[in-house]
């Protein structure tokens, strides 16, 4: 039996609806069946959504020359737009520390006129990716973004003067920045300016999705995730699942997200040093712990640079 910390489930949204550019998402009791149309890869942090026209098998009608599954007025869903930006802000897990993750997507009319996230620090913002995303179509727009725009000079400029200067309606935030640099003045910058913001949507997932981010910001401490197996009758093994290394399996994606990873040297006499095998993944700090550190370990395949 394995104990194991389980990551933050990729979220993936499977609304009637998800049209980038095309329709906004509405609910149905009924069933649908899906068409697909292929959208290039994301490069940075510009994401473009695979786009999704859905059918009800059961009274569904064209409107304007789309199939929707229902007419007439759709219903706002905050929630829903903060989910997006939520699945967006995942696909740089492991790239953005120490900044956080963050996703955020510009609606128009009901329709997702622009999409983007941070893909790594030192690099633009979410919301930076998608006003660019977004062009001329974000004037008058509603800003959902998964954590507070900040409003301080860095790497990067703002992104409350950048929301501002592309004249957004309105900003719907999921969770306030912890980070003392940031921490409501982001928010305030914004209603100074007259654009309504609204704060605190979906603030569990938001939580979760920079854990680690607020745990550091509130302590001034690592997060740490503690793995270990144990066997049935209760001892502590030195050993892993079948897969789990592999890509895809929990620990592969374990290791992707930590900036670091702290090891026994029996564990690595035994084992090949391990690594995330994600796509794309950055490798963390290996850090070898033994009883007698004058004594050489000797890890192939590990270099010093790496290893303490």
């Amino acid at each position: 039996m394995q104990i194991q910390r389980l990551s933050l489930p990729n979220h993936t949204l499977t609304p009637p609806t998800l049209a980038h550019r095309m329709f906004s998402p509405s609910l149905s009791s009924t069933h649908y069946s899906t068409k697909s149309v292929c959208i290039p890869n994301s490069k940075s942090g510009l994401s473009y959504s695979r786009k999704m026209v859905s059918e009800s098998l059961s009274s569904s009608r064209k409107c304007g020359g789309l199939v929707r599954v229902r007419c007439g007025e759709v219903q706002n869903d905050d929630g829903f737009y903060i989910r997006r930006c939520v699945e967006l802000a995942r696909k740089a897990i492991g790239h953005t520390s120490p900044n956080p993750m963050v996703g955020c997507v510009i609606v128009k009319d009901g329709n997702i006129v622009g999409e983007g996230f941070h893909p790594k620090a030192g690099q633009p913002h979410a919301e930076v990716f998608a006003l660019r995303d977004a062009g001329d179509l974000a004037e008058n727009a509603t800003a959902y973004v998964s954590l507070e725009p900040c409003n301080h000079y860095g790497r990067t400029p703002p992104c409350s003067e950048g929301l501002i200067k592309a004249k957004v309606k309105k900003v719907v935030v999921g969770i306030v920045d912890p980070n003392p640099i940031v921490d409501s003045m982001g928010i305030d910058r914004l209603r100074d300016a007259g654009i309504e913001v609204t704060v605190g949507v979906e603030e569990d997932l938001c939580k979760k999705l920079n854990e680690a981010f607020i745990h550091k910001m509130l302590t001034g401490k690592p997060f740490v995730t503690l793995r270990y197996s144990l066997s049935i009758n209760g001892h502590v093994l030195d050993q892993l699942g079948e897969g789990v290394t592999e890509s895809g399996g929990y620990y592969s994606r374990l290791l992707q997200e930590y900036d670091g990873i702290i090891l026994s040297a029996s564990f690595t006499e035994k084992f090949s040093v391990p690594t995330s095998q994600e796509p794309g993944a950055n490798q963390p700090l290996k850090i070898i712990t033994a009883s007698n550190p004058s004594t050489p370990i000797q890890l192939p395949g590990l270099s010093e640079e790496n290893a303490f």
